[in-house]
């Protein structure tokens, strides 16, 4: 038996297919060298170098060997700001999640003619560099400010001031990665079907069993997306510590950019931030997969 190759006006199906695939492969190239070469790189550096052991007689320089002692080091000495940063990140997060719904939800839902321009209002903030934006939170949270102040003529604040505290740097976490939640948020809600509100609603369900029910559920992949974008960055922020916070609120992020400038010592610094990412990418993974939406990995 023959088994002949299917062609279209003379021409072969399987070569054309070929070329194809091939054609798939090449365009792909480009993405794939940039990852090779600006993360897959630069990780096995990064891992390498946290093995490094240090010359005797020689500060700051370093040769290579496979010290692993420099990851119990790493965290027996910075443990605390390690799980400071987690927290602060996760409270930041949170505190995005609680303020960034309503407004997303207004916005896909509410806003009408006027949804363009509360896009760009929550964009906007993020024309400013990044640094600038946390200075100005270092101006309104002062202790001369209305808002202090304020806060302070209801007794509301412990030690009578913000700046300084954790409230600053979780408060400027917050601001400084909302649009981050937004926008992700946004772009879930704006694809709901309003129907499936109103058939909820022609069913006899009150408000709050319709977003139990049908809102928050079909908003879920918004929600993961906004919080994991909000997260990641939050908890290796350095600058929102540094600038708004006391000694006593340094996160892991600042540990890792003093051991890198100041102190050269790039074996620890490597460790913390080799131990940062593995711990970040395992609590994403879990985090996808406990909210059932794996289709986002």
């Amino acid at each position: 038996m023959v088994v002949g190759v299917a062609t279209t006006g003379g021409t072969s199906i399987a070569p054309v297919a070929q070329r194809r695939s091939r054609t798939g492969y090449f365009l792909l190239l480009p993405g794939m060298a940039w990852l090779g070469i600006f993360f897959a790189i630069p990780f096995v550096t990064l891992f390498m170098t946290s093995l490094q052991a240090p010359v005797e007689g020689s500060p700051g320089q370093y040769v290579p060997a496979l010290q692993i002692s420099n990851y119990a080091s790493a965290i027996a000495e910075y443990w605390p700001q390690f799980l400071r940063s987690f927290l602060y990140a996760g409270i930041a997060t949170l505190l995005a999640l609680l303020i960034a719904y309503p407004l997303a939800y207004f916005i896909a839902l509410k806003s009408g003619r006027w949804r363009s321009l509360m896009l760009v209002l929550v964009i906007a903030p993020s024309f400013a560099s990044f640094l600038l934006r946390t200075y100005a939170w270092k101006t309104i949270l002062a202790d001369e400010s209305p808002i202090t102040t304020f806060l302070n003529a209801l007794h509301l604040l412990p030690d009578g001031r913000i700046l300084n505290t954790s409230i600053a740097v979780i408060a400027g976490l917050t601001y400084n990665f909302l649009p981050f939640m937004v926008l992700p948020l946004y772009a879930a809600l704006e694809r709901l079907d309003p129907r499936l509100i109103e058939a909820s609603n022609d069913l006899y369900a009150n408000p709050i069993t319709t977003f139990r029910k049908v809102t928050w559920p079909l908003s879920l992949p918004g929600v993961v997306a906004g919080t994991l974008l909000t997260f990641i960055p939050a908890a290796g922020d350095y600058i929102n510590a540094e600038l708004l916070g006391s000694t006593q609120d340094r996160m892991i992020g600042n540990v890792i950019q003093t051991n890198f400038i100041e102190f050269r010592d790039y074996p620890i610094a490597s460790a913390l931030s080799f131990m940062l990412m593995a711990t970040i990418l395992v609590l994403v993974f879990t985090y996808i997969r406990r909210a059932g939406t794996e289709d986002l990995v």
